[in-house]
């Protein structure tokens, strides 16, 4: 007879395998439902090897993205790696303050909150709304079909930032060409988004230097008379507003037009835009943790150096937080999904994703009222490779 001390602490339950997007499974994954049903926390292993705790609960994500023992540092062990995110380590550019944590975060984050401020955002709008109207020339000028993944919503989230920064109008094509590479990991190998960060650094260095001689109306400008971020830093504090605005953005735009399409009872109404980033967590892989003490959350005990993997999809569709989450209804308040990630790390530009979201969707359906899908939805070319949610292609015509 086998002797069990009574005192002796829990095993942890099997892993589940890691939450991947599949052909033929619907997202979010049915499994997420079930994770949620589950008492505690949910085990999982990556690929290298790692186990993780998968976090699926509204309540619990946010628990998660707040706690001071869980870190956003990818270079504490133990930091989960989840995919290529087409992005530089942190240790290679400086400014690059995503992985950082309180105090040296807060810093970069205090310089760049009133650049995105509503009230900013709202005075951007004429020129994104120029910008848009300029794809939709472009777009109806070359015949009655287009792929809107790349005729439209990539471009957008590109050539305002580029706006943003001061980009002068004639580089911006060679702005928006860069970073499309950067951010195609079907497209562009490994190779050729190094040589376009690489592009792209080197741009951004030359625009910071000029603009410490000769000023404009632009962020750049703003950040550096503020002195609070170094002139060094700069290239890491831009590479990452481009990177982080430009495919997210871009997924929720596309994927959005989808939605309205088969629901066209929605199309002109705002709300819309709001629903659409519950609806779709297009960065659902990306609010990565790994706790730096020991730390509780729905009762499991989260070991120091255990990585975290907060479900962003997962928790904005917590049948706890949103009722029937699997409905695409924008009348719903849906305000307090965490599709921009919760606390400190809330994402900064997520004012001017919606206006960009409402701008593209007001004046694509009132251009090209009779737009509709040249592909069946079941055949629409999804992502599968990246971290994010989106679509390759979307085949559409007029």
């Amino acid at each position: 007879m086998t002797y069990t001390d009574p005192a002796a602490p829990e095993t942890d339950p099997p892993a589940v395998d890691f939450p991947q997007r599949k052909p033929g499974v619907p997202f979010p994954p049915p499994d997420y439902a079930d994770y949620r049903d589950r008492k505690g926390l949910v085990l999982s292993q990556l690929s290298d090897g790692k186990r993780v705790w998968l976090v699926t609960r509204h309540e619990d994500v946010r628990a998660v993205l707040t706690s001071p023992s869980i870190s956003s540092n990818p270079e504490h062990k133990g930091f989960p790696n989840v995919g290529n995110l087409g992005v530089p380590k942190q240790d290679q550019i400086p400014g690059w303050f995503v992985g950082m944590d309180s105090p040296e975060h807060d810093r970069f984050r205090k310089a760049l909150i009133p650049e995105f401020t509503v009230r900013r955002v709202r005075a951007m709008k004429p020129a994104i709304e120029r910008t848009v109207d300029a794809q939709l020339d472009a777009m109806l000028a070359a015949g009655n079909t287009a792929d809107l993944v790349a005729d439209f919503a990539l471009p957008i989230p590109s050539l305002v930032i580029s706006a943003l920064l001061g980009v002068p109008p004639a580089d911006r094509e060679f702005f928006e060409s860069r970073t499309r590479v950067l951010v195609s990991l079907r497209s562009s190998t490994d190779d050729d988004r190094m040589a376009a960060a690489k592009d792209l650094l080197r741009y951004i260095n030359r625009l910071v230097e000029i603009k410490q001689k000769w000023g404009g109306d632009d962020l750049i400008t703003r950040l550096l008379a503020t002195g609070a971020i170094a002139p060094h830093e700069m290239s890491g504090v831009l590479m990452l507003l481009l990177i982080a605005g430009h495919e997210t953005t871009a997924n929720n735009i596309a994927l959005g037009v989808v939605t309205l399409l088969a629901n066209p009872q929605w199309i002109g109404d705002d709300r819309a835009v709001e629903e659409t980033l519950r609806f779709h967590s297009v960065a659902d892989l990306v609010s990565l943790r790994v706790a730096v003490q020991d730390v509780e959350i729905a009762g499991q005990l989260i070991k120091a150096g255990e990585g975290i993997v907060p479900l962003v999809a997962a928790a904005n569709h917590d049948e706890n937080a949103f009722e029937c989450p699997h409905a695409f209804d924008p009348s719903r308040s849906a305000r307090h999904h965490v599709a921009f990630g919760y606390g400190v790390h809330q994402c900064l530009g997520q004012n001017l994703v919606r206006i960009e979201m409402e701008v593209a969707y007001r004046k694509l359906f009132e251009r090209i009222p009779n737009l509709e899908l040249a592909v069946p939805t079941d055949g629409l070319d999804i992502k599968y490779d990246g971290v994010l949610y989106g679509l390759n292609e979307l085949p559409v015509r007029w």
